[in-house]
């Protein structure tokens, strides 16, 4: 089985913040850059981010500073988080979710507010990072605001960053669930399916799956594709991995060695699925289907598979 590398950084990835996760237990710092007029604030509105020319070709992340971020944090006090120091300024999550009309807010030259997925990368943006590193963590302030533990309230600490019950005192941290997806290929062809989920009735994309408790990756990849598809896997090897805050994974993207052919798909999960050529993938229109978006992990381990053929 050939080693096939990652040909560039997935789009989420290469974040150009400095986390300096030792400011977090400064509370002084923290007050003090909240005010700073410089401070740069990343607003996340129901999940959504501020993007400019999100539709036009060349998507640009938009942060706001001075009065205006100010004004927001003041008069919508949603959650807030640290992110980190980007060209000596600290950034900011900032959650807005309370306003029912996030328009009046914002001048209109600034952007809109956008799901990640519906905007074009295409390739790797640092800003994308920095939108997807808002829009997970303030997820996750959102839907933790009581102790999963006794069911009290949390108060927050570490700059957004860990939430302590009131009572029980137990700490609780930003959740990542690790999934696992896989490219599995055998004689020149590659194994792809389709689930009602896709966003289009033609789309087909790599296999992919939670990890359980108790699970090495390699187990995860192989259980996942024999549940899917009935097709055993071989050897694993690991390709690249996908920050994917929809609402909170990681993607751990991986090449798969198919040791069976036929497929018997569980229709839970697939509608269908199929063995594909490299001809048929890199000619998918003709064929009439579709490969994932360019922003997907999937898309890149299809892309990388078949450049090395």
């Amino acid at each position: 089985m050939t080693l096939i590398l990652a040909s560039r950084p997935n789009v989420y990835s290469s974040s150009p913040l400095d986390r300096i996760a030792a400011r977090r237990e400064e509370p002084a710092w923290i007050a003090e850059k909240l005010a700073d007029p410089e401070t740069l604030f990343v607003p996340v509105w129901r999940s959504r981010n501020l993007v400019r020319d999100a539709r036009g070709g060349s998507p640009e992340a938009v942060y706001i500073s001075g009065r205006m971020a100010h004004t927001l944090r003041m008069e919508h006090e949603g959650p807030w988080a640290f992110l980190g120091i980007l060209d000596d300024r600290a950034v900011f999550a900032l959650d807005i979710s309370a306003t029912g009309d996030p328009v009046p807010l914002l001048p209109e030259t600034l952007g809109t507010f956008v799901d990640l997925r519906s905007v074009g990368w295409g390739v790797p943006r640092p800003e994308a990072s920095v939108l997807a590193h808002a829009r997970g963590l303030m997820h996750w302030r959102q839907r933790h605001k009581f102790c999963s533990l006794c069911g009290n309230p949390n108060e927050v600490k570490s700059a957004g960053h860990v939430l302590q019950c009131l009572v029980c005192g137990t700490q609780h941290f930003p959740r990542t669930d690790p999934a696992v997806i896989m490219l599995v290929h055998r004689n020149d062809k590659a194994l792809l399916g389709h689930s009602s989920r896709f966003p289009t009735s033609t789309m087909y994309s790599t296999l992919a799956g939670f990890v359980e408790p108790g699970e090495t990756l390699e187990e995860a990849v192989r259980r996942e594709v024999l549940e899917e598809s009935a097709i055993r896997v071989g050897a694993v090897h690991y390709h690249s991995s996908q920050p994917w805050p929809f609402p909170g994974n990681i993607m751990l993207g991986f090449y798969a060695e198919g040791l069976t052919e036929e497929i018997a798909i569980d229709t839970e999960e697939l509608k269908d699925a199929r063995w594909f050529s490299r001809d048929e993938m890199r000619n998918c229109d003709k064929f009439g289907f579709a490969l994932p978006r360019e922003d997907s992990i999937a898309r890149r381990l299809i892309e990388d598979w078949l450049a090395h053929g």
